[in-house]
């Protein structure tokens, strides 16, 4: 943990962590780091044990280096002259003052980089044996083992230049002429210009090098238009994938380092992904005390001293070979063109090549779609760092979420206290209790604990300490300060020798201490039930009462009181052992959990937010379940879940279940109750993982919230992940799809609207885009069947298809999500992506299109009154009004894709900016065409009633298309 007075800086070799602010350390997976921490009482800086995750990296070792390593370090000469120079090291009594003096370049005759880089994995022991421990290495470093380094910045600075820096390069994404080359690479395109280019010379031989290259070079133009169009698009994409990295590494700023263990306590070590074993491994200060990046901590606390960082660690990590973005397709991305194109000939006439879809439209209407949510989320307090997630979310039928944090405020309060079977009234003075009950209390409550109060220096009595730790454990030390406890003074009187680390199977945590008067005591803290199942006795005042069944039975009615007001109930319980019985030297193999004396039981409550109410009731009518999953008594879970809307007074006693209860079931069992819990009490990361599996197995797409460190294996089950920005751990984030930034269940309602909306918007541009394929096919097919012509030539359906498909695609893309998508059911798995409205309408569209532009084709002349032109210029003319008009009905068909439905297709259009702006710029281009630059594509000017006839010809195909569904209601379903 870091405190807010500090800001972060890197971690240099050297550093070690201070027992007074060590952490419960994370889980390290895929890639190791280090974390700082912060101690507020002092002016120096320390690194704590916080094992993270960054993201998974290729583990690449320089073979070379390591060898010329291994070389020097195995050497007869070079031990022989380190242990000499450690002796010389340890000849003098004194500690070695750190402050002001430099920390040498050599070592025994090795320069201290390579000395410090040889304590590997499998050498590490044997070196640290050389200088006399980590107490050595500390010295050699000018490390105070407690303190950490309290150099001058030019220390740091030299630290920096022997043994490297905390960070990685960085891969940059390729510039604009590396995405050009990749637009222009397009199958379609290569073959376009050659055949543009072969065509030319046709032309050219054919003809006059003055009238022979009009087309083909407008071809030519067109493609490169196409080329940079995509270019530009792709490099834009580029940069907002590089803004959301950005992001995601201001939320988790994390870098390898490797690292000798000073101190630990129940030291679990997996180093799977790092040594390929599968058993966990006990550290430890004597034989194993050798940590490495890459490792998982499944248990256990810790303190580390840094010895290498960054790229200089043993496992190096090549950050730099892994792009920011990937460019991997999503789902909803296509496998296969929706295009096609055909060559036609005519009397031994040049290769004409018909166009009827080049195939970027659809990859970059998903692309542009899933970037404009991730920004847009982003403002909305969620991180995308997958972004399939963003197409996943839509879709999702059930949210397993946490309780604390996400459905409440995490912000604990004591607001009950029970002690020796008195419930006192005031809690800030506890009159009611003995001061030795009072006593015992605070002393449990400083020293069983990882967090840590702080009195700010030059403070008056009455200014209020900073108190440090998670939400539950801040709750109790401001309980423990009501009381009057001298935190420092307390830690001050006593010594740990071993602690129990809380885990969420077993529910407490214990330490056992050695008091200033040689008597040994142990401290349990954990919930309330786990821990009075191991009290044989309860403090009554100024003395120890027994604990008969009739006892039993008032402590168990006094929790199930509390947890039905909601609150989370913890109980704290200790046990002295005589002087003599043990010694200081002696350490429990386990720290005793029997014959324990009752202190008190604590209730701690933990307000819903505001609002969730009308969350939880917006995720019912979308049609979206959502399951509660808490490390809290069944009771106390059905009181939050009720307060929040979870449950109602209607709900089935089935719906909520003890997670015991759910495991011990058979598969059969499990799978047939799985999809109708609502609550799960008293649940651990292994059942809330196996309810996720039993859920997807009934075929729900299931997003899972997470931030502890054993979340990580439900976070890979579920279908969509989302991390907690504000108490998830770093590996919880990597482990995710989604980071909730702020914590917030609304977020993760954002979140899925806009996924909606996302799968929405592609399949608006699917039903715009199969309409101008198949409209454009259809007309070039019959007219060159029936005449032998082309209506629309290449060059004018590269046009169209630069302005439909880009524009087209940037403009549906943009469309923000509504407030009638969370009043659907979310869209199953099979389901079909094209639905039969859309069919229907696509059927409409397509017919009106083609009949309109066919009978303008063969009856132009007449319609147009042309009989009296030539027939070169009426046929140009006629040429000119079908694409023209052609143009206009995709303008106007990009209205009627903005609605799936029969609703208004101007509804709320002037809001979307984005869309109107590309809709005229259409325009703008279309006019610019026709009216300027028509020697390229074959077109002439029109006049203002031939204007007129393209405009109506794109509304017309509206009402078109909108008549049968108002004319006949029953369509509309």
């Amino acid at each position: 943990m870091q405190s807010p007075r500090r800001r972060s800086v890197d971690l240099e070799a050297g550093f070690a962590g201070d027992e007074g602010v060590t952490q419960e350390m994370a889980v390290f997976h895929d890639g190791g780091v280090v974390t700082e921490s912060r101690n507020p009482f002092r002016r120096f800086r320390s690194a704590v044990l916080a094992i993270t995750a960054t993201r998974r990296f290729k583990i690449v070792l320089d073979s070379k280096k390591d060898s010329e390593r291994e070389e020097v370090c195995g050497s007869h000469d070079h031990q022989a002259t380190t242990r000499a120079a450690a002796r010389l090291l340890y000849q003098s009594e004194e500690p070695v003052q750190v402050v002001g003096i430099e920390i040498p370049d050599e070592f025994g005759g090795i320069k201290l980089e390579e000395f410090v880089s040889s304590i590997s994995r499998d050498d590490g022991l044997r070196v640290l044996k050389l200088c006399d421990g980590v107490t050595g290495l500390s010295r050699l470093l000018l490390t105070d083992l407690e303190k950490g380094i309290c150099g001058s910045h030019e220390d740091i600075q030299r630290r920096r230049d022997i043994f490297g820096s905390n960070t990685y390069p960085l891969k940059k994404e390729g510039n604009f002429c590396m995405f050009l080359g990749e637009a222009s690479r397009g199958f379609t395109l290569i073959v376009l210009v050659f055949a543009a280019m072969a065509s030319l010379l046709l032309q050219i031989k054919t003809k006059t090098i003055n009238h022979g290259w009009y087309e083909e070079a407008g071809i030519i133009i067109t493609v490169i238009l196409v080329i940079f169009v995509t270019a530009i698009s792709n490099y834009n994409q580029s940069l907002q994938f590089e803004k959301v990295n950005d992001e995601k590494r201001k939320i988790c700023i994390e870098v390898p380092a490797d690292g000798v263990l000073v101190s630990g306590y129940s030291l679990q070590i997996g180093e799977y992904e790092t040594m390929g074993t599968n058993k966990t491994v006990n550290k430890d200060t004597d034989i194993d005390p050798i940590l490495i990046s890459g490792s998982i901590v499944e248990d256990g606390i810790g303190t580390m001293l840094v010895t290498r960082v960054g790229m200089n660690t043993q496992w190096r990590m090549p950050m730099a070979s892994i792009p920011l973005y990937t460019g991997r397709q999503t789902p909803l991305q296509p496998n296969q063109y929706l295009g096609c194109f055909g060559c036609f000939s005519y009397r031994v006439m040049p290769v004409t090549i018909v166009v009827a879809a080049v195939p970027e439209g659809l990859p970059l209407a998903v692309t542009l779609n899933i970037a404009y949510m991730s920004r847009k989320l982003g403002g909305e307090k969620a991180l995308v760092q997958k972004l399939s997630a963003c197409e996943a979310m839509g879709s999702a039928t059930t949210i397993v979420c946490h309780k604390t944090g996400t459905l409440t405020l995490n912000q604990m309060e004591v607001v009950d206290v029970c002690a020796g079977g008195v419930r006192p009234q005031n809690l800030d003075t506890m009159s009611e209790l003995s001061p030795l009950q009072i006593s015992l209390i605070a002393e449990g409550i400083a020293l069983n604990t990882n967090g840590s109060v702080y009195h700010p220096e030059g403070g008056s009595e009455d200014s209020e300490p900073e108190v440090f730790g998670s939400a539950t454990e801040r709750a109790i030390l401001n309980f423990g300060v009501k009381l009057g406890m001298n935190f420092d003074e307390i830690k001050s009187k006593s010594t740990i020798f071993r602690v129990s680390p809380f885990n969420s199977s077993r529910k407490r945590r214990g330490v056992a201490v050695q008091l200033h008067d040689s008597q040994v005591r142990v401290h349990w803290k954990g919930a309330a039930k786990a821990i009075l199942a191991f009290c044989e006795g309860y403090m009554a005042r100024d003395n120890i009462a027994s604990m008969d069944q009739e006892k039993i039975s008032q402590f168990e009615n006094i929790i199930d009181d509390m947890c039905n007001e909601g609150l989370r109930c913890a109980a704290l319980a200790y046990r002295n052992y005589p002087e003599g019985d043990i010694h200081r030297n002696e350490a429990f193999t386990n720290i005793p959990e029997s014959n324990l004396v009752l202190l008190a039981i604590i209730g701690i409550k933990d307000s819903c937010r505001p609002g969730i109410g009308d969350s939880i009731e917006q995720c019912r009518n979308a049609g979206i379940k959502v399951c509660m999953v808490t490390g809290d008594d069944l009771l106390t879970a059905k009181a939050i879940a009720m307060e929040c809307g979870i449950l109602t007074a209607t709900s089935d006693i089935n719906t909520t279940i003890l997670a015991s209860n759910f495991s011990s079931m058979s598969d059969a069992e499990r799978e047939e109750i799985a999809e109708n819990i609502l609550v799960m009490g008293r649940s651990s990361p292994e059942e809330n993982h196996l309810l996720l599996k039993e859920l997807r197995k009934k075929g729900h797409v299931v997003a899972a919230t997470g931030k502890g460190i054993r979340d990580a294996p439900s976070l890979r089950q579920a279908d969509i992940s989302l991390a907690m920005g504000i108490g998830g751990t770093a590996i919880a984030k990597e482990c995710s799809d989604i980071i909730v930034l702020d914590d917030n269940f609304a977020s993760i309602l954002t979140v899925i609207q806009w996924g909606r909306s996302l799968y929405t918007n592609i399949q608006r541009f699917v039903q715009f885009r199969l309409t101008v394929s198949a409209s454009a096919l259809i007309i070039c097919v019959v007219v060159a069947i029936h005449s032998h012509e082309i209506p629309l030539n290449v060059a004018q359906l590269l046009w169209v298809n630069l302005l439909i498909d880009t524009f087209g695609a940037l403009a549906l893309a943009s469309e923000p999500p509504i407030d009638n998508l969370m009043r659907r059911s979310p869209v199953r798995k099979g389901a079909p992506f094209i639905t039969k409205l859309m069919w229907a309408k696509f059927v409409l569209q397509v017919a009106y299109q083609v009949t309109a532009l066919l009978l303008l084709n063969f009856r132009g002349e007449s319609i147009l009154k042309l009989e009296n032109k030539s027939v070169d210029h009426a046929y140009k003319v006629k040429n000119t009004l079908v694409f023209n008009s052609f143009v206009f009905c995709q303008v106007f068909n990009e209205f009627e894709c903005r609605t799936l439905d029969q609703t208004n297709m101007f509804s709320g259009i002037l809001k979307n900016h984005l869309f109107l702006g590309t809709i005229i710029i259409t325009v703008i281009l279309q006019v610019i065409v026709i009216e300027c630059l028509g020697i390229f594509i074959s077109t002439v000017r029109l006049d203002w009633k031939q204007w007129l006839i393209s405009i109506g010809i794109g509304f017309f195909s509206q009402v078109a298309g909108r008549f049968p569904f108002q004319a006949f209601p029953y369509l509309r379903n």
